[in-house]
């Protein structure tokens, strides 16, 4: 059976101690390290760029899933390859020629995603899952982390996960915001592939233990 992935969130870890931070990931039971990239722009908030990336890449010993918040990411995906992502999402609120964006990524060699705001519905990328290899979708407003859950993610997973079936595609499906063991299973059963979590691993008092017990969430049949 195949098993869902978790891609701690590095917007959470303690930056004055991240290499410390990066061993405990990288001996976990982990799949992916998250790196959100905030421009000020796209979202009220701010990160960093690719020189940090690249920093990151250096510790990490698992793929960097980055998530571009900003604008315009079809300026910096090469760099961002470059830096060390290995799957590159944009979202698709930031991307008037989605279908360019995605076949930019992919032919960097990255797996391409594409990201959905809270109040963008689904059905948008009925034309596109074919070319992408990861849909996330946003379960809080993007720009700070520890924000609480939207609900309305749930069904919208479903949806998503139909429209997957229907096309017969290979399309992962990743959740980001408020995640965690309260509410992994549902997410799982949905039809959810990827949870991103980065208070409720890094804030918790043993982050290997929650890293290890979201894994162990089983993986139902997907409710469509």
């Amino acid at each position: 059976m195949k098993t869902h992935l978790v891609a701690p969130s590095v917007l959470a870890a303690d930056f004055t101690h991240l290499q410390k931070e990066f061993d405990l990931v990288n001996r976990s039971r982990a799949d992916w390290f998250h790196v959100d990239i905030m421009d000020g722009r796209f979202v009220p908030n701010i990160s960093f760029g690719m020189f940090i990336v690249g920093f990151m890449k250096k510790m990490a010993q698992k793929p960097l899933d980055v998530h571009l918040m900003i604008v315009e990411p079809e300026k910096y995906i090469e760099d961002f390859r470059q830096a060390g992502a290995d799957v590159i999402t944009v979202h698709y609120e930031a991307c008037p020629h989605l279908h360019r964006t995605l076949q930019q990524i992919r032919e960097t060699g990255a797996k391409a995603g594409v990201a959905l705001n809270p109040a963008t519905p689904v059905h948008l990328l009925e034309d596109i899952l074919e070319e992408t290899d990861l849909v996330l979708v946003m379960s809080v407003n993007p720009g700070f982390g520890g924000q609480k859950f939207i609900y309305h993610a749930i069904p919208k997973i479903r949806k998503l996960k139909q429209m997957i079936i229907e096309q017969n595609a290979k399309t992962l499906i990743e959740v980001d915001g408020g995640v965690g063991l309260q509410n992994a299973e549902k997410l799982l059963q949905a039809g959810a592939d990827v949870l991103v979590a980065g208070s409720s691993i890094f804030k918790s008092e043993n982050p290997e233990e929650t890293i290890a017990r979201l894994k162990e969430i089983g993986a139902p049949a997907y409710y469509v």
